[in-house]
């Protein structure tokens, strides 16, 4: 079996969130969002090398916090500027000998262990594989004065964990930074590799306003409820 390593990017400040921590540290259910995503990918991945990339600024923060609480082992890399920076600094963290690697946003923390299963097993297939869900809104774009309806049967939501061929993901991170980096997939796009994507899950949001928090909150709720 490849040997796998994760990569959890905890950089946000948490601005839209308007907390007094950054929205990583903040509580769900009783643990910090961080926690949560590490937790997970541990209990899907026991034997996974886990790197946790934070600022520089966040580091005893985290330290402080996670100590007061059951968290999986892991290792904690120093973030960059960007997001691709700070990716960049978890890579050179991971073992020489890690052949797969997954990269997930801290503040996604309610993927389940069998999606991170599910990437993971189809990663085996390919360079690069996403996970991805079908919009249910209707959608306009806009141009300099008016704006136009969208197929969105065309478009694609991008989720993480984002699972890559850990050779093929340290060249493309040998590339420049551009601001037309949005993720990983972007980043190995650029550098010439194919984009394989995976269904994703709806409860897998992304956590940056208070209203996310509302319906995390409800989720991690309803999950107690069931065990």
């Amino acid at each position: 079996m490849a040997k796998r390593g994760v990569i959890i990017v905890a950089g946000g400040s948490g601005r839209r969130m308007g907390a007094s921590l950054p929205k990583q540290f903040l509580m769900l259910g009783n643990q910090p969002i961080l926690a949560h995503s590490i937790n997970i990918v541990h209990e899907a991945l026991p034997a996974a090398d886990i790197v946790v990339v934070l600022p520089q600024e966040h580091v005893e923060l985290w330290k402080n916090l996670s100590a007061r609480f059951d968290i999986a082992n892991h290792k904690i890399a120093i973030g960059g500027s960007e997001r691709f920076h700070s990716v960049k600094s978890g890579i050179e963290a991971l073992d020489s000998d890690v052949e797969m690697i997954a990269v997930h946003d801290a503040v996604r923390p309610l993927l389940t262990k069998k999606m991170i299963i599910r990437l993971m097993l189809e990663a085996e297939k390919c360079d690069a594989v996403i996970p991805v869900v079908a919009p249910v809104d209707s959608y306009r774009i806009m141009n300099e004065s008016d704006s136009e309806i969208v197929d969105r049967s065309k478009l694609r939501i991008v989720q993480t964990p984002q699972v890559f061929n850990a050779k093929a993901l340290r060249k493309a991170y040998e590339q420049p930074f551009s601001t037309k980096f949005t993720d990983d997939a972007s980043v190995m796009e650029a550098a010439g590799y194919h984009i394989t994507l995976c269904e994703g899950e709806r409860q897998n949001i992304k956590i940056t306003t208070p209203t996310d928090m509302v319906w995390a909150e409800a989720i991690i709720a309803g999950d107690e409820t069931q065990l």
